[in-house]
């Protein structure tokens, strides 16, 4: 395995995925998101100048004309009738007084302060030329506000008092951009989860992928890339699975192959003289037959999913096992009970559960066995010893094939280094999870847990 498999991530790279979401489908829709808004945000602003522009002329354009037909129509009309067109010449944006506009004499004085202002009162100006001059002053208060002062032909004095207000924007348009958004949203939504739904079922075919090819195989669909990698990794499936069973039966060949050689050997010994010698080949003889049929045991657990499930009273199927050891005088102790049957394979479980337990009783001369309900859902099976225990970081390599602790634990104890794989692999088989871990005080705890409902007595 490439030593780079494992390694932790750099500083650099923590910096780097530290502000961004930790699954696909977040990352996905903060993509797509962010684009699609800052893309909508740029034609918003397009939009927003280009109809600000425009009203701006508009505004400016329509008072132009309008200043020039107003201010040449009072001039003609006598000083009576002026005062009863005001209201007809009133605009949204400005309107008209006769009068010296702001009380504030100070104010008088004070010109327009913002371009928008100054712009519109230079127009003015120009509009009505030399004939009536005009002077521009700002009006304090809140908001955008000046009045162009000027004298009719008879001398009467006349304000045009403007507010400027362009709307670039109808009323209704922040609902269109609501809904605009909404929908970029949706469509977001919608886009990720088809994105991310085939990688999701991917990774769940994965999580159940078992080497003896018993897990669950993809339909084949969707687009072309997402159909191409469901057949690859079926394919993939179906080349573990054939790898893995030819293995198997490399090791069952050979294992039982070797039990021919091996039985000739012993009758050979037998036809010995009584000698130290002769004792000692027998025991090695002795340990080559239990390693051949550990090997064959082990070969055959990978096969354990074919048993079929049935529903068994755990309490009673424990009960059972434990007596057979207490009748041959092993010390094993079982407390606990669950309400109701269990489904799962009953061969399996049994050699999972009397492996768990010879391991106990080889390494600490007892075992104790106990049963309840998991806290995560299903039942839970520990079986605990006080015997030496295995170091912390030799934990997870206890359950390799043929791995053996060079302590206690070694060959010359009898160990072959099969039997906790063999209950790994079986457990694997059944769907349960086997985990070991030292108990307080000295010794090894095995938890056996199977997943599931526990169905409820009749």
């Amino acid at each position: 395995m490439n030593a780079n498999t494992n390694a932790a991530p750099t500083p650099a790279a923590r910096r780097g995925s530290r502000w961004l979401p930790r699954t696909l489908a977040s990352r996905l829709s903060l993509i797509l998101l962010s684009g699609l808004l800052i893309a909508h945000a740029l034609s918003f602003g397009l939009l927003f100048y280009e109809r600000y522009t425009a009203a701006t002329s508009m505004l400016m354009s329509n008072l132009e004309q309008d200043v020039v037909v107003a201010v040449n129509l009072l001039d003609r009309l006598p000083p009576q009738e002026r005062e009863r067109w005001l209201p007809l010449l009133r605009r949204r944006t400005f309107h008209y007084m006769l009068d010296d506009g702001a009380a504030d004499a100070a104010a008088r004085n004070e010109p327009p302060v913002s371009g928008t202002s100054q712009d519109m009162a230079a127009m003015i100006a120009s509009a009505l030329g030399p004939r009536y001059p005009t002077r521009a002053n700002a009006v304090p208060g809140d908001g955008e506000h000046f009045q162009v002062h000027l004298k009719l032909s008879d001398g009467a004095a006349m304000v045009i008092d403007v507010r400027p207000s362009v709307m670039p924007l109808a009323k209704w348009l922040p609902y269109v951009l609501a809904i605009q958004l909404a929908l970029l949203l949706l469509c977001t939504w919608a886009a990720v989860r088809l994105t991310t739904r085939p990688l999701g079922r991917l990774a769940k075919a994965a999580e159940t992928l078992h080497p003896a090819g018993e897990g669950e195989r993809l339909p084949v669909g969707g687009p072309t890339e997402v159909a191409q990698a469901i057949t690859a990794f079926n394919a993939m499936q179906d080349r573990i699975a054939h790898y893995m069973r030819e293995r198997l039966q490399i090791l069952a060949a050979i294992s039982h192959d070797l039990q021919t050689p091996i039985t000739r050997m012993q009758l050979r010994a037998e036809a010995m003289d009584e000698s130290s010698e002769r004792d000692k080949m027998f025991d090695d003889l002795g340990q080559m037959q239990h390693l051949v049929r550990e090997g064959i045991a082990y070969a055959r657990s990978a096969h354990g999913a074919s048993e079929p499930a049935v529903r068994i009273d755990l309490n009673a199927f424990l009960d059972s096992l434990v007596c057979d050891y207490l009748d041959t005088d092993r010390p094993v102790s079982f407390a606990g009970r669950v309400d109701g049957p269990v489904t799962t394979r009953p061969h399996a479980l049994r050699r999972i559960v009397g492996n768990l337990i010879d391991n106990a009783i080889h390494y600490a001369g007892a075992a104790e066995l106990e049963l309840d309900h998991d806290p995560a859902g299903g039942v839970r099976i520990q079986v605990r010893d006080r015997g030496p225990g295995i170091p912390q970081d030799e934990l997870g390599k206890v359950m390799q094939p043929f791995y053996r602790l060079e302590t206690s634990r070694n060959r010359s104890t009898g160990g072959t280094g099969l039997g906790l794989a063999i209950a790994q692999q079986l457990a694997e088989s059944i769907g349960a999870t086997l985990v070991l871990r030292n108990r307080d005080g000295g010794g090894l705890e095995a938890i056996l847990r199977i997943a599931g409902p526990v169905a409820a007595r009749p």
